[in-house]
């Protein structure tokens, strides 16, 4: 028996998806109804599986333009890659440079129920073409030619975040950290040349084979069908649309900002912060900044990462980091604190002869080996700052902080080129420490290896100094 089922628009994802009911299959919002600018007989690469219909008794009605095996000016459009909001996005040849790109071609049917939409999407595909960066699919070119307007992209083998977030659910705290890492990257330089995405959502990253996220589709947010009372006319997806695009504003960084939060809460729980069955409801939702902290879903989830989620999705945007630059540094700072400290300091020392690694306390101990049978303990350490601000501090205790030692211990500081001296209570006592920091993001093995023997090495040739000793 044949399952029944019918093309329906999503109001809440701004999809559309093959159903039997008239209840969204991802986000369960009702009120889905069909597409006003439907034609019949063509493919869509609509969401849904193929194992829920029969294709022989679905009608699928999109634009009727489909290229696929044509030529269009100098591209000979190969196949359907899938179907967008505003139109067919084929693999296609590029005959004059001979390499393959993915060409997006507008809709004719979407075009005319949108009268501004193609001057929009110049102006913007212009624009994104200036923007160059790994995490961006890369524009080449923007034309018009038989009456279809295309966009020329860089061709991502792979797929959507989407489309491995609805086969995987969560995609785990540290791969989603990542992710949200490289998006954050690539929003930040498309702000800092003044573009906004506006319409931010996984449906719109690619990832590669090799895992890295890139975003697409800068500029070109659909239209959104709704029947409500709002200012202004809504464009984006409302599943991830800060409160104040509700409020009529216009999108802004920190709107991008927002939507990457929702992106990122998403990967982490596998599930949309805010929900609700109707787009009033959502908006309400979206309005009051209710959602369920990520923690509450998952308790293996880092406080790190959950607190910066709730920088992201904060109701106001001056809670909120201010564009994806200020994000991009926020969520370098959690990813860094993810960052295993065991397998940094292994990395770090692993095949090192002269040192010898020992867990000690939150941290490590690194004994160094020195000329003449000198050692030296050297303390490897994350420092108790938030997530943003969090530094891997490394020192080693020289020798009591006697006063008879100040004077001649400020002449030594002065010397010192890595690092500083200062004075800390060590169990209970007094001492000279040598200390250097790093910030806990960026750190790498390298600045960890050169900066404990450094540290070691001065902090020994200061008790030496000072103490004609070697008791640390």
């Amino acid at each position: 028996m044949s399952l029944c089922v019918s093309v329906f628009l999503c109001p809440g994802c701004n999809e559309l998806f093959l159903s039997a009911e008239t209840s969204c299959p991802r986000c369960g919002m009702t009120g889905m109804a069909p597409p006003e600018s439907l034609l019949p007989e063509a493919d869509t690469g609509i969401q849904g599986s193929a194992t829920d219909f029969n294709a022989d008794q679905v009608e699928i009605a999109v634009d009727n333009m489909l290229l696929e095996g044509q030529q269009l000016h100098i591209y000979e459009c190969q196949r359907i890659l899938g179907h967008g909001g505003m139109g067919i996005v084929y693999l296609a040849h590029n005959g004059a440079l001979h390499r393959h790109c993915a060409l997006k071609v507008l809709s004719p049917r979407r075009i005319s129920a949108d009268v501004d939409y193609v001057e929009r999407f110049a102006h913007e595909a212009r624009a994104a073409a200036a923007l160059v960066h790994p995490h961006v699919v890369t524009t080449h070119a923007v034309g018009v030619q038989d009456g279809h307007h295309y966009l020329e992209m860089e061709y991502v083998a792979g797929r959507s975040l989407q489309q491995e977030i609805d086969e995987s659910g969560a995609i785990g705290p540290l791969r989603a950290t990542e992710m949200a890492t490289g998006i954050a990257s690539g929003l930040a330089a498309a702000h800092r040349l003044g573009i906004v995405h506006r319409d931010l959502k996984p449906d719109n990253i690619l990832v590669t084979p090799a895992g890295r996220p890139k975003i697409g589709d800068f500029g070109l947010a659909k239209r959104v069908q709704t029947n409500l009372t709002r200012p202004g006319q809504l464009a984006g997806t409302p599943n991830f649309m800060a409160p104040e695009i509700f409020d009529g504003n216009p999108a802004t960084p920190s709107s991008d900002v927002f939507a990457l939060g929702v992106c990122y809460y998403l990967m982490l729980t596998g599930r949309l912060p805010f929900e609700s069955e109707s787009l009033s409801g959502l908006m309400n939702t979206v309005l009051t900044g209710e959602y369920t902290p990520v923690r509450e879903l998952n308790p293996a989830i880092p406080l790190d990462m959950a607190e910066c989620v709730a920088l992201m999705l904060a109701r106001s945007p001056k809670n909120r980091p201010v564009d994806g630059n200020a994000v991009s540094q926020l969520l370098q700072a959690v990813l860094g604190s993810a960052r295993d400290l065991d397998t940094l300091v292994y990395d770090a020392f692993a095949n090192f002869p002269i040192a010898e690694c020992r867990p000690f306390g939150a941290g490590f101990e690194i004994r160094l080996q020195l000329p003449h049978g000198r050692g030296q303990s050297v303390f490897v350490e994350n420092s108790e700052h938030s997530a943003g601000d969090r530094l891997l501090l490394i020192y080693s205790v020289c020798c009591d902080a006697k006063p008879t030692f100040y004077e001649q211990a400020l002449r030594l500081n002065a010397e010192v080129q890595h690092g500083s001296l200062s004075i800390r209570d060590i169990d209970g006592r007094t001492c000279f420490v040598m200390v250097d920091t790093y910030p806990r993001a960026t750190v790498d093995v390298e600045e960890i290896r050169r900066s404990v023997v450094e540290v070691g090495t001065q902090a020994d040739k200061i008790e030496c100094l000072l103490t004609r000793r070697d008791e640390n």
